[in-house]
């Protein structure tokens, strides 16, 4: 599957010249003109990397970082005519993942993408990601939005079943055994009370509700308005 790149970039000479580069390399290349749309975009799509201009009509480039970093970790390499310290300090600072200024040459550029995304591949073997919520699985940290969260090892477990199958419709039984065992004896509705103690930490806290009910059938952790 080939891995797909969003540039931000309000120069259409230059975006047009690194998507026709950077699709000779085998990529797949989405343009966009302004910090509005670009961040539009990167927060509706499913990219492997963003590379990101500052000087941008709307929402300048580190606007556009700040607001993406707090829904996502997709990478993002700064692409600009700002060649100050400062800039690059406060674009890392702020979650750039590189930093290029221009003009620039596309043979580093390509060999920066490549570091980004090798380094990217390695991070989320150990991660789970699903609309601003963030599992290390090597660390048992979870995050939402940027936010901590603290989960019990069950609640965890059960977190980590829910996003592995998300937009999926799972029945209580599916729940049960998969994350309490074929042999677990116990209360039946273990599932209901682990459902809602997750909710009070993943869901009410936030604006946007992920763990629907499937009223007479089970759970799904999906982007829908909640079924409550």
């Amino acid at each position: 599957m080939e891995e797909s790149i969003l540039i931000i970039e309000d120069e259409k000479r230059i975006a047009r010249f690194l998507q026709i580069e950077l699709e000779r390399e085998g990529y797949s290349v989405t343009l966009e003109y302004s910090g509005n749309s670009g961040l539009r975009e990167a927060l509706d799509g499913n990219y492997d990397l963003i590379i990101l201009d500052l000087m941008l009509p709307g929402l300048d480039g580190f606007s556009v970082l700040r607001e993406l970093r707090k829904k996502s970790s997709t990478p993002v390499i700064i692409l600009s005519a700002k060649d100050e310290v400062k800039d690059k300090v406060f674009g890392l600072d702020i979650g750039a993942d590189d930093y290029l200024t221009k003009p620039f040459s596309i043979e580093e550029l390509m060999a920066r993408i490549r570091n980004v995304l090798r380094k990217n591949a390695k991070s989320n073997a150990n991660k789970l990601v699903y609309d601003g919520i963030t599992m290390d699985l090597s660390t048992y940290e979870v995050k939402r939005d940027g936010i901590k969260i603290e989960l019990t090892k069950k609640e965890f477990e059960l977190l980590k079943y829910l996003i592995i199958n998300s937009e999926i419709v799972l029945t209580r039984e599916n729940i049960l055994e998969n994350v309490w065992g074929y042999n677990y004896i116990g209360e039946t509705n273990i599932v209901d009370v682990y459902i809602r103690y997750l909710r009070s930490k993943i869901d009410e806290p936030f604006d946007n509700k992920l763990i629907q009910t499937i009223r007479g059938v089970g759970y799904s952790l999906r982007k829908e308005k909640n079924e409550n």
